[in-house]
């Protein structure tokens, strides 16, 4: 191969890379990552705590909520109650991350995709924790202020994935 047309090849290649990089979030993919592991630890900390108030600061106001099996679950009045109902019923659920399956991709301008399967246990009364299911997730972050919150949720697999 001629060296000049290679290193021309090497040379634009380098150039598209910086360009691109010069583009990229303000904040560094392990920084991302970290920032939406946390945030996810403190929604899901709350989550299963039945913590509503700190669950509400993670939750946007006109969040969506799409379940396979449920539909599209709009606005967080309608993601509280859902989560005070289950709450009030006495049956313990928590989720729990499976951190092997996470992913986490920057939203230019907006904030971060989290994609990633969770398991879910539930508690029934007098009983021993049982595996719920396994399933799968896509979440958008939006960071406004400094702040993390939840803004779109797409929860999948319900029929696919069974707990052994």
């Amino acid at each position: 191969m001629n060296y000049k047309i290679l290193f021309f090849i090497l040379f634009t290649g380098l150039f598209t890379n910086a360009s691109f990089a010069q583009k990229s979030p303000s904040i560094a993919p392990d920084s991302l990552y970290k920032a939406i592991v946390k945030a996810d630890s403190l929604l899901f900390n709350a989550f299963n705590n039945c913590d509503t108030l700190t669950y509400r600061k993670f939750i946007k106001d006109d969040l969506e909520f799409y379940h396979d099996l449920g539909g599209l679950a709009v606005g967080a009045d309608i993601e509280m109650l859902s989560i005070k109902e289950m709450c009030a019923r006495g049956n313990h659920i928590r989720r729990e991350l499976i951190k092997s399956s996470l992913e986490v991709h920057p939203l230019k301008g907006y904030g971060a995709v989290e994609i990633g399967i969770h398991r879910f246990y539930h508690t029934n009364k007098g009983q021993k924790e049982k595996i719920s299911g396994t399933y799968k997730f896509v979440q958008v972050w939006q960071l406004k202020d400094g702040l993390w919150k939840l803004a779109r949720v797409i929860s999948y697999g319900h029929d696919e994935m069974h707990s052994d």
